[in-house]
């Protein structure tokens, strides 16, 4: 039975899989604006500034551009056949059942993680206005409000999420255009010292060396987690043909302004040797331009991306355990939808183990946050390499004609893929090499044999699952 045969006796017309297609295209095309913009642009840029200097702004440009190759492909493969947990789906399909068991659990292991650090960081930011209340508190209060959204339908999650997204790209636009008005007219405290020159002049573009620069890619990779996230959202997206191709195809301007453009804004305001780890490249130029209350605006600002991470990670580990489910690699009951089409078991399950968070807000020391988002990170980029593989063996299979066409294909065929391929095996060498973040490297070979048991186990009670199966193709575009 394949997946899209589960959740209803019959699906009505315009359904996916028994999920309401509850995502309209504003919700879709803000979804995915917001994945592109997250605490590791808010945070972690002022520890890679401090590492790379200006040429930050580079390494964020080079890795957009790879991320633009996942996302056209990914995006060729949704148009071909768009399911909810898409790219676990595609690596079932073209890798091998073992590769699509692989793939959801470890997308599942990646957003109970990132909840887990997120949480701790939104009652940290919290903490920020109200020293008294304590952060398992906070951490807590957060859960259960995401949760509940999360139960009652896709409508909600969405709309929450697109006022989540609305407050960051709002807040990230207000401090360019504030950073290029210094820059134009020298107002404020930072206008006497605000200069382009400031990308060159303090021991060049690149002060610490090439390699110095490209050490800061493993945090760099981590910022744009999420962004395959729309990829997630295809079975409850009201017209998918329509609104995917266009989420995608921003991916390029959205890099740009966010990224690229507000880091060469903020490099330009304030010189690099300003920033440090632990705080805030936008506060600690708010601070020097002497905004009023500017700290705690960005801080406001942080607390909407940490929120807006969580709740992403509830909607995408229903759906993932939902997908496992259907195909017979977790729990039967995973399958089942609530009243309001959710994955209502799913999501509760995760959550409980983002609780885990909760908990560690009285134990955890300050490094294990950095640990946390390292696994995150080399679960993503698995992610990542599943979606590139898959969309190279589609491309295979199209040219020898034993797959239609997708209404949406990737420029340059699978000449991209394989390029992005490259770098993603490139960037995991770099992780091995830093002795810091080596042990997501032990967390995840750890992981793979927890699978590899579980998989085991799978194949001796129920052989029939772990066989291929031809999936139900929908004519989309």
């Amino acid at each position: 039975m394949t997946s899209a045969q589960v959740g209803t006796d019959k699906a009505p017309e315009g359904a996916e899989e028994g999920y309401e297609r509850g995502l309209g295209s504003r919700q879709v095309q803000m979804i995915a604006i917001g994945g592109a913009i997250g605490v590791g642009l808010f945070l972690g840029a002022g520890a890679n500034i401090a590492k790379a200097g200006p040429s930050l702004i580079f390494m964020y440009a080079l890795a957009g551009v790879i991320i633009f190759f996942i996302m056209r492909a990914l995006g060729e493969l949704l148009l071909y056949r768009p399911v909810s947990g898409s790219f676990a789906e595609y690596s079932r399909e073209f890798l091998g059942p073992f590769f699509g068991y692989f793939t959801a659990w470890t997308y599942w292991l990646m957003w109970v993680v990132t909840g887990m650090a997120e949480l701790t960081a939104a009652a940290i930011y919290v903490h920020y206005w109200f020293p008294h209340v304590p952060r398992w508190t906070t951490a807590l209060v957060f859960l259960v409000i995401l949760f509940g959204v999360n139960l009652i339908s896709v409508k909600l999650f969405g709309e929450l999420e697109f006022w989540f997204s609305m407050v960051k790209v709002t807040a990230l636009i207000g401090m360019i255009v504030i950073g290029l008005g210094v820059l134009t007219f020298g107002f404020s405290a930072a206008g006497d010292t605000a200069s382009v020159a400031n990308l060159w002049q303090f021991d060049g573009f690149f002060p610490k060396g090439v390699g110095s620069s490209l050490m800061t890619l493993q945090g760099v990779m981590f910022a744009y987690l999420a962004v395959e996230l729309v990829g997630v959202t295809a079975g409850e997206s009201e017209n998918p043909e329509k609104t995917l191709p266009k989420a995608i195809n921003t991916l390029p301007w959205r890099i740009a302004l966010f990224y690229v453009g507000a880091l060469t804004v903020i490099l330009c305001v304030v010189k690099w040797t300003e920033f440090a780890d632990g705080v805030s490249p936008f506060v600690k130029a708010f601070a020097l331009i002497g905004i009023p209350a500017g700290a705690g605006i960005v801080n406001f600002v942080v607390l909407t991306a940490a929120l807006s991470s969580c709740n992403s990670g509830m909607y995408s580990t229903g759906r993932m355990l939902r997908t496992l489910a259907d195909n017979g690699e977790a729990p039967r009951a995973f399958s089942r939808l609530s009243a309001s089409k959710t994955p209502a078991l799913g999501i509760t399950v995760s959550v409980a183990f983002m609780g885990i968070g909760v908990v560690l807000n009285y134990i955890v020391p300050e490094k294990a946050f950095g640990y946390v988002t390292s696994v995150a990170t080399a679960a993503g980029i698995w992610t990542w390499l599943m979606i590139l593989i898959s969309h190279v063996l589609y491309r295979r299979a199209v040219v020898a004609g034993r797959l239609p066409a997708s209404s949406f294909p990737a420029p340059g065929g699978a000449v991209c893929s394989y390029i992005a391929i490259v770098f993603l095996l490139f960037v995991t060498g770099l992780i091995a090499y830093d002795s810091d973040s080596r042990v997501c490297l032990y967390v995840m070979a750890g992981w793979a044999v927890l699978l590899g048991i579980g998989w085991g186990i799978l194949k001796a009670r129920n052989p029939e699952v772990t066989q291929r199966r031809e999936p139900e193709l929908e004519k989309v575009g």
